[in-house]
């Protein structure tokens, strides 16, 4: 403290003699004295200072920011770089990670500025503030978050950028290896935004005892994490947006292999004692996986998170949802609608001369939910449909115009978050008013957009909006349409269906609302397929068993290989759900059977 005070004098005497000055951190910025009741000291080990300065600008606040000694800074500046760009590359795709980078700058040897963010806690702080005791040990972020954001909008808000940041974060780290992490390194931001600092030890350089490795999860996840996320300590639907997310970003990073390892490969000879040798940047071709498909990619990523779960996967059961927007078979197809049969145009449709979202009707079939009528008037004398679409569907074109068009061509698409129970009236009735202006903004948006095949497919009549057209019943989503469940309903199996070369693919991706047994438990599940007619039960193929969920994931591909497409119209696919019961013969908790003449297996085919 007293050699703090000291050094503090002569940084005012340096004012006193010139006035003003610019800070290296950013030379935008101008301040012309110190705030020594406002200046501090961390207790770790290089324990850096925290000085603040006055702003030039009268109604400027004061300038807040750490200077160490005895860290190099050149390699938080060279990560920071990195994440910078990571982030680049997803705001260009459209997908915005919420992600806070904040400025760091090396001023000489060891030495250096960075920038303070405000309004942010180290986890570890937020934890002990609440005396972490029993069974509320997994509160305090969503406490501390609540304390800070007591309106519900704002709460749902701060979650969903908690949801987004925290999974631009784990891509992050994971990718750039970057190791010791603990709760005094990640930092929470009061509206949800969560972010990492000091980045002493990256490219997966663990601390070393003795001469083993410190053996660290790809990345961090906590139980008081996953509480925030999912609302309390059951798994949520919520926690699948996260992991879309994840493998989302992911991929995206993939694409670009090659620009991370060329900036790292140039900074090779700087004299970064962590990226000095060609190992060091082995290390991000191996995290990157480029040889790996995008399916391949998804499923290594879920089971990453899984890994990464640890502990908290037993305890918390947590399931995983699908990256529901990939294109499991390759990127170059032209993106389209898993819901309709054929592609439209303005050719084969007429022109659209307006949209109007009517009123939105509850449905309980397949699913509980609702379902928003929207009436097409074309130029063609007078004509008008309806047509009925969900929500996940509206979300689902906006997602595939993303892959066409740059964001700033399309207006933003509503929130899917929503707190509490989703299904409501309330909601419905919010999310047509949103919906409504989304579509109208849609259809008067720049031609190319507006004109495209996507837009001319979506409000184009599928069979079910006709049936619906003179009665008022509930609609059958397309989906039910192509698959004969056999027996009673017990829950929903999402798969991707698609055929190449000879070979079909069946991506087993998630199981929603299984019953659970008898005695009330939740089952052990596992999915098996059989292409029958089967005599001598040669097709049968598994995966893995989940334990202890009614809502698995698997993202596992199961593939039947040297299959002529002729043979293939013949036969029949039959998926069953059984839970493995140790000694006992396993129980069946459902099955459906797909007869694969009724898909179009030139596409890939989508759907639960």
């Amino acid at each position: 403290q007293a050699i703090l005070r000291e050094g503090l004098e002569d940084v005012a005497q340096f004012f006193k003699a010139h006035g003003s000055c610019r800070l290296p951190l950013s030379p935008s910025l101008l301040v012309k004295g110190i705030v020594p009741r406002d200046c501090s000291y961390f207790n770790s080990n290089a324990v850096p200072l925290k000085l603040s300065f006055q702003n030039v600008d009268p109604l400027g606040e004061n300038i807040r920011v750490i200077f160490k000694c005895g860290d190099d800074l050149r390699q938080d500046m060279l990560t920071l770089q990195m994440i910078r760009i990571m982030n680049k590359i997803w705001v260009q795709e459209g997908l915005d990670m919420r992600m806070v980078i904040f400025r760091c700058f090396s001023t000489g040897r060891g030495r250096g500025m960075v920038e303070m963010i405000p309004n942010a806690e180290t986890l570890r702080k937020i934890q002990v503030e609440h005396g972490v005791t029993g069974s509320f040990k997994d509160r305090p972020l969503a406490d501390w978050l609540q304390k800070h954001n007591p309106e519900e909008d704002e709460y749902e808000k701060a979650v969903e950028n908690f949801i987004y940041s925290c999974a631009g974060c784990c891509v992050a780290t994971y990718v750039l290896g970057i190791c010791d992490r603990h709760n005094d390194n990640i930092m929470l931001k009061t509206t949800g935004h969560m972010f990492h600092i000091d980045f002493g030890r990256f490219l997966g350089h663990a601390q070393m005892f003795g001469n083993i490795k410190r053996d660290r999860a790809p990345f961090v996840f906590t139980s008081d994490m996953a509480y925030v996320i999912n609302g309390g300590d059951k798994p949520s639907s919520r926690f699948h947006d996260f992991v879309d997310l994840c493998c989302q970003a992911y991929n995206l990073i993939r694409k670009h292999t090659h620009l991370f390892l060329n900036l790292l490969g140039l900074m090779l000879s700087c004299g970064i004692p962590e990226l000095s040798d060609l190992e060091d940047l082995k290390y991000v071709y191996d995290a990157l996986r480029p040889q790996d498909s995008d399916a391949d990619a998804t499923t290594y990523f879920t089971r990453l998170i899984e890994s990464s779960l640890g502990s908290v996967a037993t305890k918390l059961n947590f399931f995983i949802h699908n990256l529901a927007q990939m294109k499991f078979t390759g990127s170059d197809a032209r993106p389209t609608l898993s819901f309709a049969p054929r592609t439209h145009t303005l050719k084969t449709s007429g022109r659209i001369r307006d949209v109007f979202l009517c009123r939105h009707e509850r449905v309980f079939n397949p699913s509980k939910g609702y379902t928003y009528v929207v009436k097409v008037q074309r130029d063609n004398a007078g004509e008008v449909t309806f047509v009925q679409r969900t929500f996940e569907e509206f979300q689902e074109l906006h997602n595939k115009l993303r892959l066409l068009f740059p964001s700033s061509l399309l207006p933003s698409f509503p929130s899917r978050f929503v707190i509490g129970r989703s299904r409501g009236e309330a909601v419905a009735e919010r999310r047509k008013e949103e919906l409504n202006g989304y579509i109208w903004h849609l259809i008067h948006a720049a031609p190319e957009v507006a004109e495209c095949d996507l837009i001319y497919t979506f409000f184009h009549p599928l069979p079910r909006d006709e049936k619906a057209a003179g009665t008022n019943p509930t609609p059958k989503p397309a989906d039910a349409t192509w698959a004969r469940s056999l027996g009673k309903v017990g829950g929903e199996v999402k798969l991707s269906i698609s055929y190449k070369n000879n070979k079909l693919f069946i991506m087993v991706m998630h199981i929603r609302g299984l019953p659970p047994l008898q005695d009330g438990n939740d089952p052990d599940p596992y999915v098996k397929t059989y292409l029958l007619p089967d005599p001598q039960k040669t097709t049968k193929r598994k995966t893995k068993v989940a334990r202890k969920t009614c809502n698995p994931t698997y993202n596992e591909m199961l593939v039947y290989d040297g299959i002529p497409r002729g043979d293939l119209e013949q036969r029949e696919l039959r998926l069953s759900v059984l839970s493995e019961e140790g000694f006992w013969e396993n129980i069946l908790l459902g099955e459906v059977g797909i007869r694969l003449r009724d898909l179009d297996l030139a596409q890939e085919k989508m759907g639960w």
